[in-house]
């Protein structure tokens, strides 16, 4: 796996890939994976159980989509603190607060998952996240702190991606390519594989000991067991489905996570001039007749804390 280039000055990686990379500037995607992600926001607030007057703890804010849906379900009795390592990321989510007209009700603060500093002890009804703990290297520490900022009661709803099975399958399908029998594999097939190997961890080394991979959704569950949590339920979400149909452009410049080159960058390490356009030929079609197939994993998880305090 190999890192993406460091973003504009004004930027950070959070931001500039919410903000550009992730639907590689065009539009189109972008309003695609808008309606995506809206609907996870939906399942992680049917989780939470938001009633008016409670406040919310939204870890990895983001741009607000979280919190601002909350508002949407609660009104603007609900206090909403919303929490991210990017600073860029949280002056756009107190902007659009204030185009919303609920910029009193919120609170933002600057700090890591793992930590909540500034943010006081059962001072929460519901936390919530979305795509942040496969970030996060201790997440023990995270799962112990959410914990701690919950009033007796107070519940979780988290939606996490889940890679290590995909990093494994890479692993596996490298180990596969060098054997007697891979010898009907084509060439775009063995560059893609070469591709996605420098997007995510690929080799067991690498899986163990990367936060993306390092962790399925049964380490998830002892997690939360162990940091006191009670009544967890989770439930994960396979899907195999066809990529909508785009541009060749927009596919290899569209990074699928933050940190992460896109394609086009990975060719220009990789890959010769001949292999770019091997590649090309054997995926080009397929992507842009919308017949490109993608796996997507994602658990849902709540759990609350314990109504009776502790001591």
């Amino acid at each position: 796996m190999i890192d993406a280039p460091d973003p504009s000055p004004s930027a950070d990686p959070w931001s500039e890939w919410l903000l550009r990379r992730r639907h590689g500037d065009n539009p189109s995607l972008e309003l695609e994976i808008r309606g995506m992600v809206q609907r996870i926001r939906d399942r992680v607030l049917d989780g939470a159980g938001l009633l008016s007057g409670r406040v919310l703890i939204d870890v990895g804010a983001g741009d607000g989509l979280i919190a601002f849906g909350a508002f949407d379900r609660a009104g603007p009795s609900l206090k909403a603190v919303l929490v991210d390592l990017s600073a860029p990321l949280l002056r756009l989510a107190q902007q659009r607060a204030m185009e919303r007209g609920v910029r009193e009700f919120c609170t933002f603060v600057q700090t890591s998952a793992d930590r909540l500093d500034g943010i006081a002890d059962e001072s929460a009804d519901v936390l919530t996240t979305r795509a942040v703990l496969a970030y996060v290297a201790d997440k023990a520490a995270a799962a112990r702190q959410f914990h701690r900022v919950l009033k007796p009661g107070g519940r979780i709803s988290i939606a996490e991606p889940i890679y290590r099975d995909e990093a494994i399958h890479l692993a596996a399908f490298a180990d596969f390519l060098v054997s007697s029998q891979a010898k009907s594999i084509s060439a775009p097939v063995r560059l893609m594989h070469r591709c996605r190997t420098a997007q995510l961890p690929s080799t067991l080394p690498e899986i163990q000991n990367n936060p993306l991979t390092n962790f399925s959704e049964r380490d998830l569950i002892a997690l939360f067991l162990k940091a006191g949590f009670v009544e967890i339920h989770l439930e994960l979400h396979i899907d195999f489905r066809r990529q909508a149909a785009m541009s060749w452009d927009t596919f290899i410049d569209s990074a699928p996570r933050p940190g992460t080159p896109t394609l086009r960058e990975v060719f220009a390490l990789l890959l010769s001039d001949s292999e770019q356009r091997q590649l090309e030929e054997g995926y080009r079609p397929l992507v842009e007749s919308g017949r490109h197939m993608y796996r997507d994993t994602i658990v849902y998880l709540t759990a609350n804390k314990s109504a009776e305090k502790s001591g």
